[in-house]
């Protein structure tokens, strides 16, 4: 089965803050609830996992990260991640992403997915594994987002031929000093909690069903 997501989600850090996070594969993986890089096996090519937690069980996914394309002049990147499991089923995502510049403190995350599952988590159906692969990626942006305004990059301040800053100048640099203040490191769960994904589903629902009938 194959669903295919393409969203823009906000950044809390300017473009060249959140180009840092984007052309780490490893702080990029890190943005993934249950998500970690255990081995770069190449210049381009990384191994991983991601643990998945329903109710009181978990599960394991292995597998295995490609770089196609890093375009620092664009801000954009191209991978390819696919893994599986002991129980037969199995996941890839083709991803194609890339940073569009705002105002110089923050920048839009633009992003296509690909995603094809086999196995078990293929029952759930076309709208389920739509609306799950929604829900994850809701939270990778969160998190990536937290980690590119830690990182905020402030521009130097833009000075005249003679070497003079305008006062206005200091006060437009004191506005981005106070933007780009160190924030708190993002607390990323160590599993990515289905049941938690599925709760949101449900809840996310009965708050539509109402809203449509008020």
């Amino acid at each position: 089965m194959q669903v295919t997501l393409e969203k823009n989600y906000p950044v809390a850090g300017n473009v060249a803050a959140a180009w840092q996070v984007l052309s780490d594969i490893r702080e990029l993986a890190s943005c993934m609830p249950g998500a970690t890089i255990t081995e770069q096996t190449s210049e381009t090519q990384y191994k991983g996992s991601v643990k998945l937690k329903v109710g009181p069980a978990t599960a394991a996914f292995a597998g295995e990260i490609t770089v196609l394309e890093v375009n620092a002049g664009e801000y954009l990147l191209r991978m390819i991640g696919k893994g599986a499991d002991k129980g037969g089923s199995s996941a890839s995502m083709e991803l194609t992403a890339n940073l569009i510049a705002g105002d110089g403190v923050s920048c839009t995350l633009a992003g296509k997915a690909d995603v094809i599952v086999n196995g078990k988590f293929a029952q759930f159906g076309g709208r389920m594994m739509t609306s799950v692969s929604d829900m994850i990626l809701q939270q990778f942006a969160a998190n990536f987002s937290a980690k590119a305004a830690a990182l905020n990059v402030v521009p130097p301040v833009a000075a005249d031929a003679h070497g003079h800053v305008h006062p206005h100048d200091h006060a437009h640099d004191h506005a981005h000093d106070h933007a780009a203040a160190p924030a708190a490191a993002p607390a990323i769960p160590t599993e990515l909690n289905v049941m938690g994904i599925v709760w949101g589903l449900i809840r996310n629902f009965f708050a539509s069903l109402f809203g449509r009938r008020s």
